[in-house]
């Protein structure tokens, strides 16, 4: 009940922790009156769900809400093993990761989720692939800083990225004059060869069909990608494909010549942005330059569908910034609970 403090109408709040499931996540999310925002997309309901269910292994599942009366303030997509607690995620299929908070409630949620784990007997944070922007970065540190706790921060990787220009030929003037000649010429050779043809490919059903082209160009164009796929990795992609696919975020961008598949990559449209998640292509045609230019053309399409950031992921491949990524440190953040 609210009651007057000082000439004040203050409204008595109970602060509690709440074990969620996927499910409850979900119905979270699609909640309109909710201000959460669910950044990056591999903290999503349904990816969360398919990583756990491939990799979760003997882990303890520590996916909680903190919330006040009725309202949900923060979300902790958390997993423990040997007294750790870190995100659910890893970082060779998640190039992002973040805890989901309401703004300027950093220090409510991280006051009754630390309160908890402690009864856990948790006594450390993991949390790693930390965008500079992320909630942990932006409130947590500070929050737990205030707190007494000791956060150690340190460079993990980085990532590339760009902001989108309204036309294609504004975003060649982006390019510098080598790498601009450079995409024309070879769009211009492939044009001589044959007809060619990119298409978006996008709908559970038709994306689920075309997964096993991808994952032979995925497996065949690169030695270290066949490494990479063992069994457990190809039943995420799998499973992810399908759930991701059936949420209509997942699509794949097919690069055709005289209509035999020649590269293909794997990609997300999410709140206006395109997130280039792998790709493939037949070493055939690998004096065409195919699998460039299907992220070439992938970049043209998103520009003409609106699209306002291109999001190269995790890695500084060479290619990425000759076609206008720019650089962006991600860090690893270690908060130790006392």
């Amino acid at each position: 009940m609210p009651f007057i403090e000082n000439d004040k109408l203050i409204e008595s709040m109970s602060r509690s922790v709440s074990q969620e499931s996927f499910r409850s996540l979900l119905e979270i999310r699609d909640n309109y009156t909710t201000r959460l925002e669910w950044e990056p997309l591999f903290i999503s309901p349904m990816w969360l769900e398919v990583w756990w269910s491939v990799f979760g292994n003997d882990r303890e599942l520590y996916l909680t809400s903190v919330r006040e009366d009725d309202s949900v303030i923060g979300i902790a997509p958390l997993m423990i093993e040997n007294g750790i607690t870190s995100i659910i995620g890893s970082a060779d299929v998640c190039d992002y990761l973040d805890l989901i908070v309401l703004p300027n409630r950093d220090q409510d949620f991280f006051d009754a989720l630390v309160d908890d784990l402690k009864r856990k007997g948790v006594k450390q944070l993991n949390l790693e692939s930390l965008r500079p922007d992320s909630r942990v970065l932006t409130g947590i540190t500070d929050a737990a800083l205030r707190r007494g706790c000791e956060v150690t921060l340190t460079p993990c990787d980085v990532t590339l990225e760009m902001k989108l220009p309204c036309t294609w030929d504004d975003y060649l003037l982006v390019l510098n004059s080598k790498q601009r000649h450079e995409v024309r010429r070879k769009l211009r050779r492939l044009e001589e060869v044959g007809n060619f043809e990119y298409r978006s490919i996008s709908g559970s059903t038709p994306v689920i069909e075309a997964l096993d082209t991808f994952l032979k160009m995925f497996t065949e164009s690169r030695g270290y990608k066949a490494d990479f796929l063992t069994q457990k990795r190809e039943s995420f992609f799998r499973s992810m494909t399908e759930s991701m696919a059936n949420a209509g975020i997942l699509k794949l961008g097919l690069l055709e010549i005289e209509t035999i598949p020649a590269a293909i990559i794997m990609y997300f449209d999410y709140n206006d942005t395109i997130y280039l998640y792998n790709s493939g292509f037949e070493k055939e045609y690998i004096s065409l330059s195919v699998g460039l230019l299907s992220k070439v053309l992938c970049i043209k399409d998103s520009i003409e569908s609106g699209k306002k950031v291109f999001d190269f992921l995790k890695g500084n491949e060479v290619y990425k910034s000759r076609l206008g990524g720019k650089e962006t440190q991600l860090s690893d953040c270690r908060i130790s609970i006392n």
